[in-house]
């Protein structure tokens, strides 16, 4: 807040008054006879002419006085209608001016209303028109933006200079977001996509793209990298050419796609593979090379002692033996890779069946039919591995048992989907069945290492023959897991839609001048806010929760937020307790602060931070740099002092005064991540305002926050 200004009726009155005097004076004088005029030079001596001056300036000085009197308070409520009108003007459009002062100030305060009300309609009218034309555009953004979202696939899209501009949930569930404290904060819109992948192979990749822009024919680039944790990605990345009326004309490349994939256990499991591989073809080497050479000596020489024919031919049998073993031992790790890495994806049952009846027909040429099936009904199933069991089930009872025709039957069952494989027959023996179902499935010329049980536990299932005795039909059941009891997806519980992009960040790029000379609008900030445990930070009061959300591109996004309680290791005033509602036993257990400062050093690298009486919650962190070895160095703007700029003639610049100015909503008061919702929502609608009185810049915001009066608080 700015000092009394001094009226200009308080310097104008007392000027004219003595004007006026040195008027009247002189016209007296013309008026005087020489006598009366050597009658007043006689008195006018210069004792008495001091006298007059004195006088003169007395009345000069009350005349100003009652002046000052009579005109500050109009022109202190002229000042505040001037702010009010530029607070409807640029900030809030509902926002009307309150009756006060006299009857003509109040006239005023009317018709400014009425002028704002017709205002508010034209406004109102344009942003009609302007919804209805990027509706059409909106929507494709949106849908674009759905259809990201739901894909499985980890999506990135990043800008020329490597600003991430949209992401889709599963890139959050393979990266990490910025979520609450504990996460690892890489990922948020704006954010560098460089603190994830390795700079130097996207330059590498960025190359190879700019080669391809101008191609009419382009190839994604293909790379694998490796993450700060050590897990391996493999990065499929496709150029996006600038906007231009010749598609062959050599356009520049505005940014990039990039498809991620974990593939960490796939390059462990061909490794694993490889390395069984080279044991098998070791060993069977070794192997094959001792039966090679007791088979040699065998043959070449056929009238061989007993004893040495008896120890050649022990050589073979051992060494077969020791092969034979071997390759089961390998087999079964082999096997227990495979069902580690089966799929279980949501199928229609009928078209499992479909599948299944399709391929017995065509492997065995068995007849098959549906007894039964519910069209409803959705199951979680590998379903090459059950169809390749159940078609070697048709074909060993082709085999064996001269079956001309195999049925199904697939219906609920509590909270399961029972599946039978039904024929005609005599019964099967118990045996008969138990080796079926350990065996591994051998027809048609495909092998495989796995075996029914294998394929039943894989679906978390059972397996069992059985003989109606009634119908005289036998059936191997299987209990398969349905549709309905989805495993929970982690990449799924973060928001999808509408702060996951941002596509006008492909047309922003980073600015070589220094931030100060950079516009407000064009900033990346975190405003955040703290909860302590009392309000004298240098008495040893502490931070207990830390809360923060991201602005970008003008955007308040309410699903990149930052929170997190701090045990704060001493005891909380009461005062502190009945203000923000944190009680001890809430902090008990939580993150201390040398955990919880990095974690939200990473959350607000690169950006501005904001927030309302910045100063007190500078002065926590502060304190905390020796402890912790973390420094917030970045600029710092604060609210508080921002709207004493834009209204220095307001008496008070609580968040609550501002936010009830402005239009702001207040939700979540006293809590760290509510207060800072609440600040971003004001800082928004104070950038117009600042603009409107020039300050655009960061620089320009920093110095008109110095020049306001709660600039002098410390802390």
């Amino acid at each position: 807040m700015t000092g009394p200004r001094t009226s200009v009726a308080t310097i104008v009155v007392p000027g004219a008054a003595l004007g006026m005097l040195a008027l009247a004076a002189a016209a007296l004088w013309v008026e005087l006879g020489p006598d009366e005029r050597a009658t007043v030079a006689a008195l006018l001596t210069p004792p008495r002419v001091g006298l007059l001056v004195l006088l003169a300036l007395a009345l000069a000085g009350i005349l100003g006085w009652i002046a000052h009197r009579l005109v500050a308070p109009l022109t202190r409520d002229a000042g505040r209608i001037a702010e009010a009108v530029r607070l409807v003007a640029h900030g809030n459009p509902s926002h009307r001016l309150p009756p006060s002062g006299g009857v003509e100030l109040q006239a005023v305060a009317a018709a400014v209303n009425e002028l704002a009300d017709a205002r508010a309609k034209l406004l109102a009218d344009v942003e009609t028109a302007a919804a209805e034309g990027e509706a059409r555009v909106e929507e494709e953004r949106t849908r674009l933006a759905a259809l990201i979202a739901e894909l499985d696939q980890s999506v990135l899209v990043c800008n020329r200079e490597g600003r991430v501009l949209l992401y889709n949930a599963a890139a959050v569930a393979l990266l990490g977001g910025s979520g609450k404290s504990g996460g690892s904060q890489l990922l948020g819109l704006g954010r560098s996509v460089f603190g994830i992948i390795d700079r130097a192979v996207i330059v590498h990749a960025i190359e190879a793209m700019e080669r391809q822009v101008t191609r009419a024919v382009r190839e994604s680039t293909r790379f694998v990298t490796a993450t700060a944790d050590g897990r391996l990605l493999r990065v499929q990345a496709a150029p996006v050419a600038g906007a231009g009326d010749d598609p062959a004309a050599g356009r520049e490349l505005a940014g990039y796609v990039l498809l991620l994939s974990d593939v960490t256990e796939n390059v462990e499991a061909d490794a694993k593979h490889a390395a069984l591989f080279r044991n098998l073809v070791e060993t069977t080497r070794a192997a094959l090379a001792n039966i090679r050479a007791a088979i040699e000596n065998l043959t070449e020489h056929p009238d061989l002692e007993a004893p040495r024919r008896t120890r050649f031919a022990t050589v073979i049998r051992d060494e077969a033996v020791r092969m034979s073993d071997r390759l089961h031992e390998l087999t079964g790790e082999a096997t227990e890779g495979l069902k580690a890495s089966w799929p279980l994806e949501e199928m229609r049952g009928e078209d499992l069946l479909t599948l299944a009846r399709s391929r017995i027909e065509r492997r065995t040429g068995l007849r098959t039919r549906l007894e039964a099936a519910d069209p409803a009904l959705w199951l979680r199933v590998d379903s090459f591995p059950l169809a390749q069991g159940i078609c070697y089930i048709a074909q060993r009872l082709k085999d064996e048992f001269k079956v001309r025709e195999v049925r199904f039957r697939l219906l609920p069952v509590g909270g399961h989907a029972q599946l039978d494989v039904l024929w005609r027959g005599p019964p099967m023996s118990s045996e008969t069945a138990f080796a079926w179902q350990g065996e591994p499935f051998t027809h048609g010329g495909e092998d495989s290492p796995l075996t029914l049980v294998q394929v039943s536990e894989r679906h978390g299932g059972e397996l069992w023959y059985q003989f109606d005795v009634p119908t005289q039909m036998a059936y191997f059941r299987f209990l398969l897991p349905q549709a309905g009891a989805r495993d929970s997806t982690p990449g799924r519980s973060a928001p999808s839609r509408p702060e996951f992009y941002d596509f006008d960040l492909f047309h922003r790029s980073p600015s070589a001048a220094a931030l100060d000379e950079r516009p407000l609008a064009d900033l990346t900030y975190t405003v955040f806010d703290t909860e302590t445990t009392g309000l004298n930070p240098t008495d040893g009061d502490e931070i207990i929760a830390i809360g923060a959300v991201r602005i970008v591109n003008g955007r308040l996004l309410q699903g990149e937020t930052f929170e997190s309680l701090v045990d704060p290791r001493r005891a909380l005033s009461e005062a502190s307790v009945a203000v923000h509602g944190i009680t001890p036993e809430v902090l008990a257990g939580q993150p201390t602060i040398e955990s919880v400062l990095p974690q939200f050093r990473r959350f607000v690298e690169e950006t501005v931070l904001v927030g309302h009486n910045a100063a007190f919650d500078m002065r926590f962190l502060e304190l905390n740099e020796a402890r912790t070895g973390i420094r917030f160095d970045q600029p710092v703007l604060d609210t508080l002092l921002l709207s004493a700029a834009v209204n220095p003639a307001q008496e008070s610049h609580s968040l609550e005064e501002i936010a009830a100015r402005l239009g702001v909503e207040i939700v979540g008061r006293h809590t760290a991540l509510g207060d800072a919702l609440v600040t971003a929502d004001v800082f928004l609608r104070l950038i117009p305002l600042l603009a409107e009185r020039g300050i655009r810049t960061l620089g320009q915001a920093r110095a008109a926050s110095e020049k306001t009066y709660y600039a002098r608080l410390k802390y």
